[in-house]
Protein backbone atom coordinates (compact mmCIF):
# COMPACT_ATOMS: atom_id res chain seq x y z
CA UNK A 1 0.00 0.00 0.00
CA UNK A 2 2.69 2.49 1.18
CA UNK A 3 4.52 1.82 -2.44
CA UNK A 4 0.92 2.70 -4.29
CA UNK A 5 0.53 5.85 -2.63
CA UNK A 6 4.43 6.74 -3.36
CA UNK A 7 3.80 6.14 -7.23
CA UNK A 8 0.13 8.32 -6.87
CA UNK A 9 2.45 11.28 -5.16
CA UNK A 10 4.94 10.75 -8.16
CA UNK A 11 2.28 11.42 -10.24
CA UNK A 12 0.99 14.24 -8.70
CA UNK A 13 4.37 15.70 -8.56
CA UNK A 14 5.44 15.26 -12.35
CA UNK A 15 1.75 15.79 -14.18
CA UNK A 16 0.06 19.25 -13.11
CA UNK A 17 -2.75 17.74 -14.93
CA UNK A 18 -3.68 15.33 -11.85
CA UNK A 19 -5.87 17.40 -10.29
CA UNK A 20 -6.63 14.47 -7.58
CA UNK A 21 -5.87 11.24 -5.40
CA UNK A 22 -8.90 9.79 -6.79
CA UNK A 23 -8.49 11.17 -10.76
CA UNK A 24 -4.95 9.46 -10.26
CA UNK A 25 -6.24 6.18 -9.33
CA UNK A 26 -9.20 5.97 -11.81
CA UNK A 27 -7.76 7.43 -14.71
CA UNK A 28 -3.71 7.00 -14.78
CA UNK A 29 -3.18 3.59 -16.70
CA UNK A 30 0.38 4.10 -15.78
CA UNK A 31 -0.49 3.09 -12.34
CA UNK A 32 -2.32 0.33 -13.41
CA UNK A 33 0.24 -0.86 -14.87
CA UNK A 34 2.53 -0.46 -12.34
CA UNK A 35 0.28 -2.29 -9.82
CA UNK A 36 -0.51 -5.21 -12.24
CA UNK A 37 3.31 -5.44 -13.12
CA UNK A 38 3.91 -5.93 -9.16
CA UNK A 39 1.63 -8.60 -9.31
CA UNK A 40 3.19 -10.42 -11.95
CA UNK A 41 6.66 -9.89 -11.44
CA UNK A 42 5.54 -11.44 -7.68
CA UNK A 43 4.26 -14.20 -9.41
CA UNK A 44 7.53 -14.35 -11.91
CA UNK A 45 9.81 -14.63 -8.63
CA UNK A 46 8.18 -17.58 -7.29
CA UNK A 47 8.38 -19.38 -10.57
CA UNK A 48 5.21 -19.07 -11.57
CA UNK A 49 6.07 -18.17 -14.84
CA UNK A 50 3.18 -18.43 -17.75
CA UNK A 51 0.58 -17.42 -15.21
CA UNK A 52 2.74 -14.25 -14.65
CA UNK A 53 2.95 -13.88 -18.46
CA UNK A 54 -0.61 -13.98 -18.07
CA UNK A 55 -1.17 -11.57 -15.95
CA UNK A 56 1.26 -8.93 -17.74
CA UNK A 57 -1.30 -9.87 -21.15
CA UNK A 58 -4.25 -8.99 -19.11
CA UNK A 59 -2.55 -5.21 -18.17
CA UNK A 60 -1.24 -4.84 -21.69
CA UNK A 61 -4.50 -5.43 -22.55
CA UNK A 62 -6.32 -3.13 -20.06
CA UNK A 63 -3.76 -0.07 -20.09
CA UNK A 64 -1.49 -0.41 -23.80
CA UNK A 65 1.71 -0.72 -21.21
CA UNK A 66 3.96 -3.90 -21.88
CA UNK A 67 5.66 -4.65 -19.07
CA UNK A 68 7.61 -8.15 -18.95
CA UNK A 69 6.76 -9.70 -15.56
CA UNK A 70 10.71 -10.14 -15.11
CA UNK A 71 11.32 -6.32 -15.26
CA UNK A 72 12.35 -4.66 -12.13
CA UNK A 73 10.45 -1.58 -11.60
CA UNK A 74 11.91 0.81 -9.13
CA UNK A 75 9.64 3.15 -6.51
CA UNK A 76 7.79 6.46 -7.70
CA UNK A 77 8.26 5.46 -11.36
CA UNK A 78 6.31 7.45 -13.74
CA UNK A 79 5.06 6.01 -16.93
CA UNK A 80 3.10 9.20 -18.26
CA UNK A 81 0.34 8.62 -20.84
CA UNK A 82 1.86 5.12 -21.56
CA UNK A 83 0.53 3.64 -24.19
CA UNK A 84 2.66 2.02 -26.65
CA UNK A 85 5.60 1.15 -23.70
CA UNK A 86 7.03 -1.65 -24.05
CA UNK A 87 9.55 -2.93 -20.94
CA UNK A 88 11.84 -6.01 -21.49
CA UNK A 89 12.12 -9.64 -19.23
CA UNK A 90 15.65 -7.48 -18.15
CA UNK A 91 15.10 -4.29 -17.81
CA UNK A 92 16.08 -2.57 -14.49
CA UNK A 93 14.28 0.78 -13.61
CA UNK A 94 15.64 2.93 -10.90
CA UNK A 95 13.58 5.07 -8.34
CA UNK A 96 12.06 7.90 -9.73
CA UNK A 97 12.25 7.60 -13.30
CA UNK A 98 9.83 8.67 -15.52
CA UNK A 99 8.73 7.12 -19.13
CA UNK A 100 6.67 8.71 -21.84
CA UNK A 101 4.32 7.29 -24.33
CA UNK A 102 5.79 4.98 -26.85
CA UNK A 103 9.21 4.22 -25.26
CA UNK A 104 10.49 0.71 -25.70
CA UNK A 105 13.53 -0.29 -23.13
CA UNK A 106 13.84 -3.32 -25.67
CA UNK A 107 17.15 -6.27 -26.10
CA UNK A 108 19.16 -6.42 -28.99
CA UNK A 109 20.43 -10.18 -28.49
CA UNK A 110 19.00 -13.68 -28.63
CA UNK A 111 21.19 -14.86 -26.06
CA UNK A 112 19.72 -15.47 -22.41
CA UNK A 113 21.22 -13.49 -19.69
CA UNK A 114 21.02 -9.73 -19.27
CA UNK A 115 19.82 -7.97 -22.88
CA UNK A 116 17.78 -5.03 -21.70
CA UNK A 117 18.56 -1.53 -20.52
CA UNK A 118 19.39 -0.46 -16.95
CA UNK A 119 17.72 3.10 -16.16
CA UNK A 120 19.64 4.20 -12.76
CA UNK A 121 17.54 6.73 -10.41
CA UNK A 122 15.80 10.26 -12.09
CA UNK A 123 16.38 9.47 -15.42
CA UNK A 124 13.41 10.68 -18.01
CA UNK A 125 12.77 9.24 -21.64
CA UNK A 126 10.66 11.29 -23.92
CA UNK A 127 7.98 10.15 -26.41
CA UNK A 128 9.17 7.55 -28.78
CA UNK A 129 12.73 6.91 -27.19
CA UNK A 130 14.00 3.28 -28.14
CA UNK A 131 16.76 2.34 -25.23
CA UNK A 132 18.20 -0.86 -26.74
CA UNK A 133 20.75 -3.34 -25.33
CA UNK A 134 22.53 -4.19 -21.93
CA UNK A 135 23.71 -0.29 -21.65
CA UNK A 136 23.43 1.79 -18.88
CA UNK A 137 21.78 4.89 -18.75
CA UNK A 138 23.13 7.15 -15.93
CA UNK A 139 21.68 8.75 -12.63
CA UNK A 140 19.78 11.91 -13.67
CA UNK A 141 20.16 11.36 -17.20
CA UNK A 142 17.54 12.60 -20.12
CA UNK A 143 16.78 10.68 -23.22
CA UNK A 144 15.02 13.17 -25.91
CA UNK A 145 11.94 12.17 -27.87
CA UNK A 146 12.57 9.87 -30.73
CA UNK A 147 15.64 9.07 -30.26
CA UNK A 148 17.49 5.90 -30.16
CA UNK A 149 19.83 4.37 -27.88
CA UNK A 150 22.56 2.00 -27.79
CA UNK A 151 25.23 2.95 -25.45
CA UNK A 152 25.38 3.97 -22.47
CA UNK A 153 24.73 7.62 -21.55
CA UNK A 154 26.68 9.11 -18.43
CA UNK A 155 24.73 10.88 -15.18
CA UNK A 156 23.32 14.11 -15.82
CA UNK A 157 23.61 14.02 -19.70
CA UNK A 158 20.97 14.06 -22.47
CA UNK A 159 20.85 12.44 -25.40
CA UNK A 160 18.99 13.16 -28.74
CA UNK A 161 18.83 12.11 -31.96
CA UNK A 162 19.32 8.97 -34.14
CA UNK A 163 21.95 7.39 -33.68
CA UNK A 164 21.51 9.30 -29.91
CA UNK A 165 24.39 11.78 -29.32
CA UNK A 166 25.05 13.47 -26.11
CA UNK A 167 24.48 17.03 -25.82
CA UNK A 168 27.31 19.13 -23.73
CA UNK A 169 28.16 22.71 -23.30
CA UNK A 170 31.69 21.99 -24.48
CA UNK A 171 31.74 19.29 -27.01
CA UNK A 172 28.70 17.06 -28.54
CA UNK A 173 29.84 13.46 -29.30
CA UNK A 174 28.75 11.82 -32.31
CA UNK A 175 28.46 9.02 -30.80
CA UNK A 176 28.25 7.16 -27.43
CA UNK A 177 30.69 4.94 -27.58
CA UNK A 178 33.45 7.15 -25.03
CA UNK A 179 30.46 6.42 -22.27
CA UNK A 180 30.66 2.81 -21.43
CA UNK A 181 32.77 3.64 -18.69
CA UNK A 182 29.86 5.12 -16.74
CA UNK A 183 29.07 2.70 -13.85
CA UNK A 184 26.73 2.42 -11.10
CA UNK A 185 30.03 2.30 -8.76
CA UNK A 186 30.63 5.52 -9.87
CA UNK A 187 29.76 8.36 -7.80
CA UNK A 188 26.66 10.26 -9.64
CA UNK A 189 26.88 13.66 -10.69
CA UNK A 190 24.34 15.95 -8.84
CA UNK A 191 21.59 17.15 -11.71
CA UNK A 192 22.27 20.77 -13.13
CA UNK A 193 18.58 20.51 -14.32
CA UNK A 194 15.23 20.19 -12.39
CA UNK A 195 12.69 17.62 -13.98
CA UNK A 196 12.27 18.32 -17.85
CA UNK A 197 9.26 16.66 -19.44
CA UNK A 198 9.56 14.44 -22.58
CA UNK A 199 13.48 14.97 -21.87
CA UNK A 200 13.80 18.33 -22.88
CA UNK A 201 14.49 21.88 -22.17
CA UNK A 202 13.34 25.00 -23.29
CA UNK A 203 16.95 26.14 -24.83
CA UNK A 204 18.33 22.26 -26.09
CA UNK A 205 20.32 22.85 -28.68
CA UNK A 206 20.42 21.67 -31.86
CA UNK A 207 23.78 19.19 -31.53
CA UNK A 208 24.09 19.41 -35.70
CA UNK A 209 24.00 22.48 -35.44
CA UNK A 210 26.18 23.21 -32.24
CA UNK A 211 28.88 21.00 -33.98
CA UNK A 212 28.80 22.69 -37.33
CA UNK A 213 29.87 26.29 -34.92
CA UNK A 214 32.38 24.25 -32.90
CA UNK A 215 33.94 23.66 -36.42
CA UNK A 216 33.46 27.28 -37.72
CA UNK A 217 34.83 28.94 -34.69
CA UNK A 218 38.05 26.28 -34.57
CA UNK A 219 38.51 27.65 -38.33
CA UNK A 220 38.44 31.12 -37.35
CA UNK A 221 41.00 30.39 -34.63
CA UNK A 222 42.90 28.92 -37.23
CA UNK A 223 42.98 32.10 -39.48
CA UNK A 224 43.78 34.74 -36.73
CA UNK A 225 46.92 32.50 -36.25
Amino acid sequence: MHRWLEDIQAVRDRDPAARSIFEVILCYPGIHALMIHRFSHALWNHKFFLFARWISSIGRFMTGIEIHPGAQIGRRVFIDHGMGVVIGETTIVGEDCTLYQGVTLGGTSLSPGKRHPTLEAGVVVGAGAKVLGPITIGMDAKIGSNAVVVNSVPASATAVGIPARILSSNRVESKLDKTSESTSSEKPLTPAHPFAAYGTGASMPDPVQQTLQELLDRIEALERK
